[in-house]
């Protein structure tokens, strides 16, 4: 058994498995090429039987810098005196974020002495492992020293609290990232209601979740056992995905030195992966299927 960097998130592997002669893939989940914090999925030339991930098999991500619109938004929310919340998944997304962030200190688009706090206690034990793997990341020697430097680390529950009595305009990052659970909910409950300040939801939200509710329009959330009116902006970085995209599916995909003798298609709503196994067809010529929930297979 061998692992290789899928580009997913730190740790996220491709795993290729020797069994009795044959040569099985798992590509896991694949991440995006040109990442700005991950290094690109690691190419695999050579599988008897591929098991690929359709996410996304069905579309392009948006072309648009996330930074621009983050700059944005942050500008003008603090203008008024209000508070960014952004729910952000805890591994993977919160460090992009704090990039991102960096960045625009970095080229004085935000201002210097805005207050950024990271609270959430994987993802700031997540940033010490970052901090640890310097060769899975793209960053330069000065940028990895000084980037994840960007935000205050909130660990005690009780300064997490205080956050929200403390004076605006500042960035708050919390899981849960579909505000489903986690610190950002009391975040969620002191700034939701507030006309000056905005909630930036940081990628998908998936339905039924409390990120997906306030984004489709719900007047109100329900959080802890209160109703919390939604005044406040509401923004999506759709743009963020951590899952390539249906070209960048294809780009990996054009790696392999023959066709695996079956592709099987995981991990995809079922017009994603279906769109996906076509495409794959008609343009590779590889025979590809969706595999059904719990389908026993018996390999050749």
């Amino acid at each position: 058994m061998r692992f290789h960097r899928a580009g997913h998130i730190l740790g996220a592997s491709i795993v290729e498995i020797q069994w009795k002669g044959r040569n099985i893939v798992f590509s896991g989940d694949l991440g995006r090429y040109n990442d700005p914090l991950m290094a690109d999925p690691a190419a695999v030339s050579d599988a008897d039987y591929l098991v690929l991930e359709s996410t996304y098999g069905d579309r392009r991500h948006a072309q648009e810098n996330p930074e621009n619109k983050l700059e944005e938004i942050i500008r003008r929310t603090t203008a008024r005196g209000g508070t960014v919340v952004i729910p952000a998944f805890a591994v993977g997304r919160a460090q992009l974020l704090l990039w991102y962030l960096y960045r625009l200190k970095q080229q004085g688009r935000l201002p210097g002495n805005l207050p950024i706090y990271l609270d959430s206690p994987m993802s700031v034990n997540a940033v010490d492992i970052y901090r640890g793997h310097p060769e899975d990341l793209r960053l330069n020697e000065a940028d990895y020293a000084t980037a994840f430097n960007v935000a205050r680390y909130v660990r005690d529950v009780e300064e997490s609290k205080a956050l929200d009595t403390t004076p605006m305009p500042k960035v708050i990052i919390s899981a849960s990232g579909m505000a489903t659970g986690g610190r950002v909910l009391h975040h969620l409950k002191r700034y939701a209601p507030d006309p000056r300040s905005s909630i930036l939801f940081a990628g998908f939200q998936a339905a039924g979740t409390r990120g997906a509710k306030m984004l489709h329009g719900a007047e109100t959330v329900k959080i802890h056992g209160e109703y919390i009116p939604i005044r406040a902006e509401l923004h999506n970085l759709s743009m963020l995905s951590a899952h390539a995209d249906s070209d960048e599916i294809m780009r990996w995909l054009g790696n392999f030195k023959k066709p695996p003798k079956e592709t099987f298609l995981v991990h995809g709503e079922p017009e994603a992966a279906d769109t996906l196994r076509l495409r794959i067809k008609d343009e590779l010529g590889w025979s590809c299927r969706v595999a059904a929930d719990l389908e026993k297979l018996s390999l050749r």
